[in-house]
């Protein structure tokens, strides 16, 4: 469709959220004339969500934004089995009080983004374990799964892909899809939700829930996907070298959150603004023009806009001066991430390779090693190129008491001494 006439599509359409529709003009007569609740399901498989779950926070930000209401769905029930979309093998099952524990964190991500209440257009959040864990079987099998086709289920790609590599799915994996099938129809019947959103991974699972949901007489279902995003050079969206890009601020500090989209790679910048930011496009557009060492500063302006959404403005700005004063001034600050290494038994300090692996700068001490020989770290400055080299607790910076580690050019570490700890 060329243009949208409803603000929330033709929102989503100019900012590049949408991939693909179940039917453009009915979905655009419907946002144009109703108020609309709309849905988009998040597995409880953390206690936080990551950065690749943020794409799908902003349609429901700018679903209510544009005057309709969000329902966050989190998946208690289907959390016990694990979507097995594009999956090479069963996720590892979740318990009740793991899945309970998960969600209480998750909830925590939602607030920045969305208004909750009893309004028209206040956000809700529901978990679908509320009609799921109370299914009888025979039951289930008799009004919803008659409905389904075995053939047609093993043609969608999330299951074709684990059969043509002649890896097992479980039937219990193959119910997933039925039960967020169902899921749509139940949100439908109690909230009045007409569209599911997703990324377009689950475009197979949410068009059988439209389905279901005509052969079990709800008002006509619609299906909504995003692009699935890489960065420029392949990256998955929420991972970053050192793991996971966690929204919760216990998980990952607002300073290396700050840093993540601070080092985002020149040719996502614009993408990256309209899809996580709220500036207008006017301003995106002007950004997205600049070249040469302009760009560092729309990278920034990026950082402390997702940033201030998220954590709030203060610490972005605490985030963009801490960057600031460390680069641009060499100096140390308490806000960079922190970490703390046993001071051993009577030593006089500890080996390079031993304080670079306390960080979250590598993944382990094989990787701190290789790091080092690469010459790709500097521990107070000093480029260091043999892991085996002794950093003496008297070279402990007085003002904060650590050490700084830094990996490349932008990623710096403290590591302090566990006072309490002799290992």
């Amino acid at each position: 469709m060329a243009g949208f006439k409803s603000e929330f599509l033709h929102t989503l359409s100019e900012r590049g959220f949408i991939h693909q529709t179940s039917s453009d003009e009915a979905l655009d007569a419907l946002f144009a004339t109703e108020t609309v609740s709309a849905y988009i399901g998040f597995d409880p498989t953390a206690k936080s969500l990551h950065v690749g779950s943020l794409i799908q926070i902003m349609m429901l930000h700018w679903l209510q934004k544009t005057g309709h209401r969000p329902v966050a769905l989190m998946g208690g029930g289907t959390g016990m089995i694990g979507d097995p979309s594009f999956k090479d093998e069963a996720r590892q099952l979740l318990t009740p009080e793991g899945i309970e524990g998960n969600l209480a964190g998750i909830r925590q991500a939602f607030s920045p983004y969305l208004a909750f209440g009893d309004g028209p257009t206040d956000a809700i959040m529901v978990n679908n374990a509320d009609w799921l864990m109370g299914l009888n079987y025979v039951e289930f099998l008799r009004d919803v799964g008659r409905h389904f086709s075995v053939n047609r289920m093993l043609a969608f790609d999330s299951v074709k892909l684990r059969l043509d590599r002649e890896q097992s799915l479980s039937f219990l994996e193959f119910n997933y899809m039925i039960l967020q099938a169902y899921d749509f129809v139940e949100l439908s019947q109690r909230y009045g939700v007409r569209l599911q959103m997703g990324g377009s991974d689950q475009w197979g699972n949410i068009v059988n829930g439209l389905d279901l949901g005509h052969r079990m007489g709800t008002p006509q279902l619609f299906a909504l996907t995003s692009p699935l995003l890489t960065t420029s050079s392949g990256a998955k969206m929420g991972k970053s070298a050192n793991g996971a890009v966690w929204l919760n601020a216990d998980m990952l500090s607002p300073y290396e959150f700050w840093q993540y989209w601070r080092n985002t790679e020149d040719a996502d910048v614009g993408r990256f603004l309209k899809l996580y930011t709220t500036l207008p496009m006017d301003e995106i557009a002007r950004l997205e023009a600049l070249g040469g060492a302009e760009i560092n500063e729309a990278k920034k302006i990026l950082a402390n806009a997702v940033t201030g959404i998220l954590h709030g403005e203060a610490a972005a700005l605490e985030a963009s001066e801490t960057a600031r004063k460390t680069f641009e001034e060499g100096q140390s600050t308490s806000a960079l991430p922190t970490f703390t290494i046993a001071r051993g038994d009577g030593t006089e300090g500890r080996s390079a390779q031993e304080i670079v692996a306390a960080t979250n700068l590598v993944s382990s001490k094989s990787e701190a090693r290789r790091k080092i020989a690469e010459k790709a770290i500097r521990i107070n400055d000093v480029l260091i190129d043999d892991h085996e080299t002794m950093i003496h607790w008297a070279d402990l910076d007085p003002t904060t008491g650590a050490f700084k580690v830094q990996f490349g050019k932008r990623k710096i570490a403290l590591v302090k001494p566990d006072e309490g700890s002799e290992g």
